[in-house]
């Protein structure tokens, strides 16, 4: 039985991609990302399901951060379509709430009911988590937005059922292990992951970058961060379609490389079918 580290609760949206990777397999829920890192890194789990993309909220978790520093490389990536349902103790009704908990995410992609209903908000560090909030409170002016397992999980009623504003709202996930080996073939739809720290000369990023235009690599994400509070060059989190063995991509490796002071590949993992549906439609 495969045992998966996530941040959050049972019955929260990591869970359920969790289960939707592995079914059946063993939760170990964490309150921080860093510790389902830490569950993967030191054997306590096999495999972390990690969100870092909403397609409403923006970037989820600092995988650029806690990664390159971890061990642990990206083998899969996953697309949860989310939805959250406004959710309160048994009896409750709608005209009964005052306050609506949730996770700052969940908050943000559900602006249109919180308005409707002109409620004030709380934090939460997990959605499912203000779900187990509301339920242990009892209090009929609390609710939550949560997914919909969560009602059922800790016997709350469902005030209002799909309350997220986008019907297309989707997280994407990544999952993070010790063995880096699971790729995908050369040929199929590949992503792969990396960092890398330019040199400190001018034009370094453009030129370090220019391999990949010219080589007709796609990049679909590229972000930059600082190591300490000096003054050094920033690091660089990117992801491309393709696999490092296919030579056009071997190609731009090689003059990223060129004008790198360091490049670590932190995952070759299949692209998940839903990226190619959305470049389709």
């Amino acid at each position: 039985m495969t045992t998966v580290a996530y941040q959050g609760e049972p019955g929260s949206n990591s869970a359920t991609a969790a289960h939707d990777l592995y079914p059946g397999c063993r939760e170990l829920p964490c309150t921080s990302f860093e510790q389902a890192l830490d569950a993967v890194s030191l054997g306590t789990a096999d495999v972390a399901v990690i969100p870092v993309d909403n397609s409403a909220a923006g970037r989820v978790a600092d995988v650029h951060h806690l990664l390159p520093e971890s061990g642990l490389f990206v083998v899969a990536e996953y697309f949860l379509a989310i939805r959250f349902d406004l959710m309160g103790v048994p009896g409750a009704t709608l005209a009964d709430v005052e306050c609506v908990r949730s996770h700052v995410h969940a908050l943000g992609q559900c602006r249109k009911v919180l308005r409707e209903g002109g409620w004030r908000t709380l934090v939460s560090d997990d959605t499912a988590g203000a779900a187990r909030e509301v339920a242990e409170l009892g209090d009929r002016r609390h609710a939550a937005l949560a997914p919909p397992a969560a009602a059922g999980r800790y016997g709350l009623d469902v005030l209002r059922p799909g309350v997220e504003d986008d019907p297309d709202n989707t997280t994407r996930f990544v999952v993070l292990s010790r063995d880096g080996a699971v790729t995908s073939p050369v040929g199929e739809p590949t992503m792969t992951s990396l960092f890398f720290s330019v040199r400190n000369i001018p034009s370094a990023l453009y030129k370090a970058l220019g391999g990949f235009a010219s080589s007709g690599v796609n990049l679909t994400k590229i972000e930059s961060y600082q190591i300490g509070a000096g003054l050094n060059a920033s690091r660089f989190y990117v992801e491309i379609e393709g696999h490092p063995d296919e030579p056009h991509v071997e190609l731009a490796l090689q003059e990223l490389r060129f004008f790198s002071s360091e490049v670590r590949v932190l995952g070759v993992y299949p692209a998940h079918p839903h990226r190619l549906r959305e470049r389709a439609a």
